[in-house]
């Protein structure tokens, strides 16, 4: 695996922020729950980490019905902008920035944060990112965005993807230039941003995953009680999470299942998207809809039990700057089968805790799909290495750092210049 350049990594100053001090940290992003993706799942799980380590910390996000209102949600302030239907994604909305300014003005005289962390590069961002160099806050950024994850919202024409990609790579480093810090997911996401030309130093610092909640399941009954739970047959079966759109290109496992080996296996397929009708559609046409199992949005108390009703994950999406699903999968004690692309690598060792295919070969993809769940023992055995690779990624050490990463930008003077 290829390493950031040296001249890209970032040391630890001295803290001179008494850590004895609770810190007041603003976390803005342009999608919260209830969205079901990546980057709203990471913000809310370090939202109410930090939270549970005494840290103050307020959340300012889009409305997730319109109307702007205040509330607090395990401990975590959330400050919710008016918002409109997103044109581009059925299940986003978009904060509005009219009036922004002096909203938010009032918003950080009133919260005073120590620091300010930017999810995203789009309208809360930048409001947030505006404001703070006139309030001289510092700003810490974590980027989740690659312009593939535009090109099929904004149903970009493959001729025009180059030229966009570009301007969308320009765009980004003009607003993570302006910050203190830079993290990002994985070393191959920051790799993909040193490549692109950003010069400013990024750090890979994972999204991390709660190995207390994500634990392998108990014994083979407690699976089949599981599926019972979700009125699903006591099948083999393979799991996919995460939204139903179409850079996750579930396609390719719905093709799979119509060639893996072992009998009436099943596809569970949890997350909502655009795609949920064509998905159907395809499953029929291969002959296997009685064996795809939609279960939709499950609630966060029950995501963990999802995973124990699997015995293997698969991934197929070649846009992956982490993927906390595959983490979740793999804290479970899941064996994986993923898409030889962006970081999922990264996460996945062929033979080790699972398998990587060539993206977009469904053939093989079974295979590997048949192997895993023909032999329990070779699952289990994967598996064990799934669980064991997950603890690297403990997100108790990712919130250590980011509160380091807090005090010390803080004890810096204000923003950097434009």
């Amino acid at each position: 695996m290829p390493q950031a350049p040296a001249a890209h990594t970032r040391e630890t100053a001295t803290m001179a922020v008494p850590a004895s001090r609770p810190l007041t940290v603003l976390i803005g992003t342009d999608t919260y729950p209830p969205d079901v993706n990546g980057a709203a799942c990471f913000t809310t799980r370090l939202a109410h980490g930090l939270g549970d380590r005494g840290t103050r910390v307020h959340v300012l996000c889009q409305s997730d019905s319109g109307p702007p209102v205040v509330r607090e949600q395990n401990g975590v302030t959330v400050h919710r902008l008016r918002s409109v239907p997103s044109l581009a994604h059925q299940s986003l909305r978009l904060a509005v920035p009219l009036g922004g300014r002096g909203h938010l003005d009032r918003l950080l005289a009133r919260v005073r944060p120590d620091v300010i962390h930017i999810q995203n590069h789009f309208i809360v961002g930048r409001l947030l990112l505006a404001a703070a160099r006139r309030h001289g806050v510092p700003v810490v950024a974590t980027n989740h965005f690659m312009p593939e994850n535009l090109f099929n919202h904004l149903r970009v024409p493959d001729p025009l993807r180059l030229g966009v990609g570009s301007y969308a790579w320009r765009d980004l480093f003009r607003v993570l230039g302006q910050v203190q810090h830079v993290t990002t997911p994985t070393r191959i996401a920051a790799r993909l941003l040193v490549d692109g030309g950003f010069t400013r130093p990024v750090e890979a610092l994972s999204c991390g995953i709660d190995l207390g909640r994500f634990q392998p399941v108990g014994a083979p009954e407690d699976r089949s009680r599981v599926r019972a739970r979700f009125g699903l047959p006591d099948r083999p079966s393979t799991l996919f999470v995460g939204r139903l759109d179409e850079e996750k290109r579930i396609e390719d496992l719905v093709r799979a299942l119509a060639d893996i080996t072992v009998p009436d296996c099943q596809l569970l397929l949890v997350g909502v998207g655009a795609r949920r009708q064509r998905l159907t559609r395809l499953a029929e046409e291969c002959g296997v809809d009685e064996r795809v199992h939609f279960l939709g949005f499950v609630s966060d108390e029950e995501l963990p039990l999802v995973y124990h009703a699997a015995d293997v994950f698969a991934i197929a999406g070649t846009a992956e700057l982490q993927s906390i699903a595959t983490l979740e999968a793999m804290a479970s004690g899941l064996p994986v089968v993923a898409a030889d692309a962006m970081a999922l690598p990264h996460l996945v060792t062929t033979g080790g805790n699972g398998y990587l295919y060539a993206p977009g070969d469904h053939v093989e993809l079974a295979k590997y799909l048949s192997e895993l769940l023909g032999s329990p023992a070779l699952a289990a055995a994967m598996g064990a290495k799934s669980r064991q690779a997950a603890t690297r990624h403990d997100h108790q050490a990712s919130l250590d750092r980011f509160e380091e990463i807090y005090r010390t930008v803080a004890d810096r003077e204000g923003p950097a210049p434009a």
